[in-house]
């Protein structure tokens, strides 16, 4: 089974602002990370901080597994909550103290001694060399000497990973805090509420997740005649329970969570406000763990309990019948006791299907 190697980002500074009120420093420092998304079943990659030639990557690279997409793009399920949105950033570990030391001064002695790098920016690496060097903090924000090195190994810098699944730029790159220290165990600052949970990686397994298509067993198929019942059911099989798992996994910190996605209902529109759905509102739910039934000969007469009637012909053109499953998304956690329900999940596809006139012969 393949696994993909995560990718190594560096932690970069491509804009320096300083904010100084009231004895508050902010300074933008926006760092990325990339997730490590696999495509199934069981998958274990090395998460360790380090460099190479292209610089520091990130340690805490999400590990994916199960019905996960295998590019690291989104998946096919569209959440039923239009309101509903994984999370665009999130804070991770990102380096011990040495690693971050090694790379962080470097950093800073380059850009001091880059002659464009000026005013406000200049003084803005300085007061960052302050943060990690002596021990300059500010609200809420203790500073750090040495880098923390005296205690390597006892816990991690955190820093801003960035969803390449999120389109908004700005939503993308707001996780833009300075990295910071927690020490192995114990739960970040409660300022950065864009800390990584089991929630958020829930969500993110929600967002990557792939479910098997839906596609619609009709009788008759693709050709069917006006006011003559279109029997419609799904393949029992089609009904299995669909997991993925995220998690994160290095030194002293160690969280997952699954989303289940079970199958609930199927809604049928088909294609024209010249129809009866069966139900009426075209919402065939799941009985005795199958939707709709399969036609069988002998039938023809008998109402379906999941279909469409067309009551007028299409013209010889092709109408877009739109099937729309229906899953019901819960999740399980590192410190979660039971599920806990998430909006639902939708996959939708498209058939053709012509309706024609019944042909009639007077003799």
């Amino acid at each position: 089974m393949p696994v993909n190697t995560p990718r190594r980002t560096p932690l970069s500074i491509s804009t320096v602002a300083l904010v100084l009120t009231l004895g508050t420093l902010t300074l933008g420092t926006p760092a990325s990370a990339t997730e490590t998304p696999s495509n199934s079943g069981d998958t274990k990659t090395d998460q360790k901080g380090g460099g190479d030639g292209t610089g520091i990557y990130a340690a805490a690279s999400v590990q994916y597994s199960g019905a996960v997409t295998k590019s690291g793009s989104a998946g096919n399920v569209a959440s039923a909550d239009v309101n509903w949105t994984p999370p665009p950033c999130w804070y991770a570990p990102y380096m011990g103290a040495k690693d971050f030391k090694k790379k962080m001064s470097g950093d800073i002695d380059k850009w001091q001694n880059d002659p464009a790098i000026t005013g406000t920016a200049g003084s803005a690496i300085g007061e960052m060399q302050r943060h990690y060097e002596d021990d300059y903090g500010w609200t809420d924000t203790p500073g750090y000497k040495d880098y923390n090195v005296d205690k390597d190994g006892e816990g991690m810098f955190w820093a801003g990973v960035e969803n390449p699944n999120e389109p908004d730029y700005l939503k993308r790159t707001s996780c833009s805090a300075l990295p910071f220290w927690v020490d192995n165990g114990e739960a970040p600052p409660p300022q950065y509420e864009q800390a990584i949970t089991p929630e958020m990686l829930a969500a993110l397994a929600y967002q990557h997740m792939e479910l098997p298509g839906t596609k619609v067993t009709l009788a008759p198929e693709a050709i069917t005649k006006v006011n003559l019942p279109t029997w419609a059911w799904l393949d029992k099989a089609t009904f299995d329970e669909v997991q993925a798992t995220a998690a994160i996994n290095v030194p002293g910190f160690n969280i997952q969570a699954t989303t289940t996605a079970k199958p609930k209902s199927l809604t049928l529109s088909p294609g024209t406000a010249d129809a009866t759905t069966i139900p009426a509102d075209g919402g065939c739910p799941i009985v005795d763990g199958k939707i709709g039934e399969p036609y069988a000969k002998g039938k023809a007469g008998e109402t379906p309990p999941c279909g469409i009637i067309y009551r007028r012909s299409s013209g010889g053109a092709a109408l877009p019948l739109k099937a729309a499953l229906t899953w019901e998304i819960s999740w399980t956690g590192t410190g979660q006791a039971g599920a806990i329900g998430m909006p639902d999940g939708t996959i939708e596809a498209t058939q053709n299907i012509t309706v024609e006139e019944i042909q009639s012969v007077n003799r």
